[in-house]
């Protein structure tokens, strides 16, 4: 995978960004359910078998390739790829297969979503206009329309009763969940009286969304060189990598894409 996204966007830098914590307790107390419907018997994130294993070893050829990774305590990857993507100049291209980051996407600063839900090989560059499009929603607002509509891959129920449609119906009239409560509390015209009604019902849930759907983007993440070098490339410990596990022809084309560093 990162060979061939590094062949074709031909990055100057790149960074790894790992889960400090995959439900953290800031979120978690304000919203118990936040992530539940994840957690196995133990207590532990819900995985497949063969994902724990691997992630030690990724970590090993991450770092012989000189690639940082950065991870930090009590916040999730989604909110250390914020606070880079605020902070860092651009063009940036954040590869994930979680829509959640839709919220960062940024024209003007070129910060762009290599979405991955449909694999590599279909995966779609997304930019405001492809939020548009596809979920009808003015594309900046995306963080207030997953606040409405709720997100059951992250146990997240929205406003009840109203879903995709309502929440697209509803964020073309507001720029943040306080406007939408405060609009549906006054009467305003821009709500239908079923809206109010179901926003106003929902009230508690949705004076604590932003905190649970806003990634944070002033985690302190440290200042590191992610420059790519051919140079960073610790051979010895690749090829050692390569027998010990191995990756083989995976390793052999990542090492191809570097000429070009």
């Amino acid at each position: 995978m990162s060979a061939r996204l590094i062949n074709q966007y031909e990055p100057k830098r790149l960074i790894a960004c790992l889960e400090g914590d995959w439900r953290p307790s800031w979120r978690v107390d304000l919203f118990p359910g936040y992530k539940a419907n994840r957690i196995d018997e133990s207590g532990e994130e819900e995985e497949p078998d063969t994902l724990a294993p691997q992630i030690p070893i990724l970590l090993e050829v991450l770092d012989a390739f000189g690639f940082q990774s950065v991870g930090v305590d009590d916040y999730e990857a989604d909110d250390v790829i914020a606070t880079f993507s605020k902070s860092e100049s651009g063009p940036i291209r954040i590869v994930s297969g979680d829509r959640d980051l839709f919220q960062l996407v940024d024209d003007k600063r070129d910060v762009k979503v290599v979405y991955l839900a449909k694999g590599l090989s279909n995966h779609d560059l997304v930019d405001l206009n492809w939020i548009q499009n596809k979920y009808q929603i003015p594309g900046d607002r995306y963080a207030l329309f997953a606040m409405i509509r709720g997100d059951a891959s992250d146990g997240l129920p929205g406003l009840k009763g109203i879903g995709e449609k309502g929440a697209a119906t509803i964020v073309h009239h507001f720029d943040n969940m306080q406007e939408v409560i405060n609009a549906a509390e006054s009467g305003s015209d821009l709500l239908t009286p079923n809206l109010r009604k179901k926003i106003i019902e929902s009230k508690k849930y949705a004076k604590i969304a932003p905190t649970l759907v806003n990634c944070a983007i002033d985690v302190s993440v440290p200042n590191i060189n992610s420059e790519l070098k051919k140079s960073n490339i610790n051979s010895s410990s690749i090829k050692s990598l390569q027998d010990k596990y191995g990756l083989g022809a995976s390793v052999d084309r990542l090492l191809a894409a570097f000429d070009k560093y």
